[in-house]
């Protein structure tokens, strides 16, 4: 159920809990029993901290169009993970297998 902000007369503002069918009706103040009227106010985006907004800012992005990895393309012309000339940072085992000695030592390869 939605949260409705609702400004009585005698006893200031509160919030109540209502269903979205009713929320053009009066609600009566828990206060003192008078019908309210409805408030309407705007969220407070301005004062969010940074990576909050970021975060709302980037899952708004990708909920109508989510990034997908093609694993075609590989993972670009600057990867060197994936090359087939290994760097001086990569390692091959004697199974085929990559470590990133100085990379990363804790990481396990793909």
């Amino acid at each position: 159920m939605p949260v409705y902000d609702y400004n009585c007369s005698h006893c200031g503002g509160f919030t109540a809990f209502r269903p979205m069918a009713q929320y053009q009706q009066p609600h009566p103040c828990p206060g003192c029993g008078v019908d309210a009227e409805r408030e309407l106010t705007v969220p407070a985006f301005a004062m969010m901290d940074a990576g909050r907004r970021t975060a709302m800012a980037t899952n708004e992005r990708s909920s109508n169009a989510p990034t997908r990895f093609n694993a075609s393309s590989g993972h670009g012309s600057g990867c060197s993970c994936c090359s087939t000339t290994p760097s001086r940072r990569t390692r091959l085992g004697k199974d085929g297998s990559k470590s990133f000695p100085s990379a990363r030592p804790w990481m396990i390869s793909h």
